[in-house]
Protein backbone atom coordinates (compact mmCIF):
# COMPACT_ATOMS: atom_id res chain seq x y z
CA UNK A 1 0.00 0.00 0.00
CA UNK A 2 1.26 3.46 -0.90
CA UNK A 3 1.20 6.12 1.79
CA UNK A 4 1.99 9.81 1.33
CA UNK A 5 3.29 11.92 4.18
CA UNK A 6 5.37 14.99 4.93
CA UNK A 7 9.07 14.30 4.55
CA UNK A 8 11.33 14.29 7.59
CA UNK A 9 15.08 14.76 7.94
CA UNK A 10 15.35 10.95 8.04
CA UNK A 11 14.03 10.82 4.45
CA UNK A 12 16.76 12.99 2.96
CA UNK A 13 19.06 10.18 1.82
CA UNK A 14 16.21 8.40 0.04
CA UNK A 15 15.07 11.69 -1.51
CA UNK A 16 18.62 12.35 -2.70
CA UNK A 17 18.87 8.90 -4.31
CA UNK A 18 15.65 9.55 -6.25
CA UNK A 19 16.74 13.05 -7.31
CA UNK A 20 20.23 11.85 -8.31
CA UNK A 21 18.81 9.14 -10.55
CA UNK A 22 16.08 11.30 -12.12
CA UNK A 23 18.29 14.27 -12.99
CA UNK A 24 21.17 12.10 -14.27
CA UNK A 25 19.42 11.57 -17.61
CA UNK A 26 19.02 15.30 -18.32
CA UNK A 27 15.68 14.79 -20.02
CA UNK A 28 13.02 16.08 -17.61
CA UNK A 29 14.41 18.59 -15.09
CA UNK A 30 16.45 21.76 -15.49
CA UNK A 31 18.88 20.71 -12.76
CA UNK A 32 22.36 19.87 -14.03
CA UNK A 33 22.87 16.10 -14.10
CA UNK A 34 25.95 16.44 -11.88
CA UNK A 35 24.26 18.66 -9.26
CA UNK A 36 25.55 17.96 -5.77
CA UNK A 37 23.64 16.30 -2.96
CA UNK A 38 23.94 19.47 -0.88
CA UNK A 39 22.59 21.70 -3.66
CA UNK A 40 19.65 19.43 -4.42
CA UNK A 41 18.61 18.77 -0.83
CA UNK A 42 18.89 22.49 -0.05
CA UNK A 43 16.53 23.15 -2.95
CA UNK A 44 14.11 20.23 -2.44
CA UNK A 45 13.89 20.40 1.37
CA UNK A 46 14.21 24.16 1.89
CA UNK A 47 11.88 25.87 4.36
CA UNK A 48 10.04 27.63 1.52
CA UNK A 49 8.79 24.24 0.26
CA UNK A 50 6.30 21.68 1.51
CA UNK A 51 8.15 18.40 0.92
CA UNK A 52 6.42 15.01 0.81
CA UNK A 53 7.34 11.39 0.24
CA UNK A 54 5.36 8.47 -1.08
CA UNK A 55 6.21 5.21 0.63
CA UNK A 56 5.50 1.61 -0.32
CA UNK A 57 5.84 -0.81 2.58
CA UNK A 58 7.86 1.84 4.43
CA UNK A 59 10.34 2.45 1.59
CA UNK A 60 10.46 5.89 -0.06
CA UNK A 61 9.26 5.39 -3.65
CA UNK A 62 8.64 8.99 -4.68
CA UNK A 63 8.80 12.58 -3.55
CA UNK A 64 7.18 15.88 -4.40
CA UNK A 65 7.25 19.48 -3.33
CA UNK A 66 4.70 22.27 -3.28
CA UNK A 67 5.77 25.91 -3.19
CA UNK A 68 4.60 29.37 -4.16
CA UNK A 69 4.87 29.82 -7.91
CA UNK A 70 5.85 33.46 -7.39
CA UNK A 71 6.49 35.69 -4.40
CA UNK A 72 4.10 38.11 -2.75
CA UNK A 73 1.22 39.00 -5.09
CA UNK A 74 1.72 35.78 -7.07
CA UNK A 75 1.93 33.51 -4.04
CA UNK A 76 -1.70 32.34 -4.29
CA UNK A 77 -0.71 30.00 -7.14
CA UNK A 78 1.19 26.84 -6.26
CA UNK A 79 4.02 25.25 -8.17
CA UNK A 80 5.05 21.64 -7.68
CA UNK A 81 7.68 19.10 -8.74
CA UNK A 82 7.51 15.30 -8.61
CA UNK A 83 9.97 12.43 -8.85
CA UNK A 84 9.42 8.67 -8.69
CA UNK A 85 12.14 6.15 -7.92
CA UNK A 86 13.13 4.11 -10.97
CA UNK A 87 12.06 0.86 -9.30
CA UNK A 88 8.51 2.15 -8.85
CA UNK A 89 7.78 3.74 -12.24
CA UNK A 90 4.54 2.69 -13.92
CA UNK A 91 2.83 1.73 -10.64
CA UNK A 92 0.58 4.79 -10.32
CA UNK A 93 2.71 6.54 -7.70
CA UNK A 94 3.10 9.68 -9.85
CA UNK A 95 -0.67 9.88 -10.29
CA UNK A 96 -1.25 9.36 -6.58
CA UNK A 97 1.29 12.07 -5.71
CA UNK A 98 -0.32 14.40 -8.26
CA UNK A 99 -3.78 13.86 -6.78
CA UNK A 100 -2.46 14.31 -3.26
CA UNK A 101 -0.59 17.49 -4.18
CA UNK A 102 -3.76 19.04 -5.59
CA UNK A 103 -5.60 18.38 -2.34
CA UNK A 104 -2.65 19.51 -0.22
CA UNK A 105 -2.27 22.72 -2.24
CA UNK A 106 -5.96 23.41 -1.84
CA UNK A 107 -5.66 22.82 1.91
CA UNK A 108 -2.66 25.16 2.07
CA UNK A 109 -4.85 27.93 0.63
CA UNK A 110 -3.62 28.01 -2.95
CA UNK A 111 -6.19 28.97 -5.61
CA UNK A 112 -4.49 27.32 -8.59
CA UNK A 113 -1.45 25.27 -9.56
CA UNK A 114 0.97 26.01 -12.40
CA UNK A 115 3.88 24.08 -13.84
CA UNK A 116 6.30 26.50 -15.49
CA UNK A 117 8.32 24.05 -17.58
CA UNK A 118 6.98 20.64 -18.55
CA UNK A 119 9.34 19.32 -21.20
CA UNK A 120 7.26 18.64 -24.32
CA UNK A 121 9.04 15.35 -25.05
CA UNK A 122 8.09 14.08 -21.57
CA UNK A 123 4.82 12.80 -23.00
CA UNK A 124 4.05 10.56 -20.02
CA UNK A 125 4.08 13.56 -17.66
CA UNK A 126 2.07 15.72 -20.06
CA UNK A 127 -0.64 13.02 -20.33
CA UNK A 128 -0.72 12.55 -16.55
CA UNK A 129 -1.15 16.27 -15.85
CA UNK A 130 -3.87 16.52 -18.48
CA UNK A 131 -5.71 13.56 -16.87
CA UNK A 132 -5.50 15.44 -13.57
CA UNK A 133 -7.15 18.52 -15.07
CA UNK A 134 -4.18 20.62 -16.14
CA UNK A 135 -4.38 22.57 -19.38
CA UNK A 136 -1.50 23.62 -21.59
CA UNK A 137 -1.68 27.41 -21.52
CA UNK A 138 1.55 28.14 -23.35
CA UNK A 139 4.51 26.64 -25.17
CA UNK A 140 8.01 28.04 -24.76
CA UNK A 141 10.28 27.48 -27.78
CA UNK A 142 13.68 25.91 -27.04
CA UNK A 143 13.11 26.27 -23.29
CA UNK A 144 14.94 23.09 -22.29
CA UNK A 145 18.37 21.84 -23.30
CA UNK A 146 17.54 18.12 -23.50
CA UNK A 147 20.66 15.99 -23.10
CA UNK A 148 19.73 13.71 -26.05
CA UNK A 149 17.50 15.90 -28.24
CA UNK A 150 19.10 19.31 -27.81
CA UNK A 151 16.92 22.37 -27.41
CA UNK A 152 13.27 21.42 -27.16
CA UNK A 153 10.05 23.16 -26.31
CA UNK A 154 8.34 23.12 -22.94
CA UNK A 155 4.76 23.66 -21.82
CA UNK A 156 3.28 25.86 -19.15
CA UNK A 157 0.44 23.88 -17.57
CA UNK A 158 -2.26 25.22 -15.23
CA UNK A 159 -5.36 24.25 -13.31
CA UNK A 160 -7.63 26.00 -10.84
CA UNK A 161 -8.00 24.39 -7.46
Amino acid sequence: MTEIRRATADDQEAIWQIIRTVIATGDTYCFAPDSSREKMLEYWCHADKHTYVATVEGKVAGTFIIKDNQIDLGSHIANASYMVSAGYEGQGIGKLMGECSIEEARGLGYRAMQFNIVVKSNERAVRLWQKLGFTIIGEIPDAFNHMQNGYTNAYIMYRKL
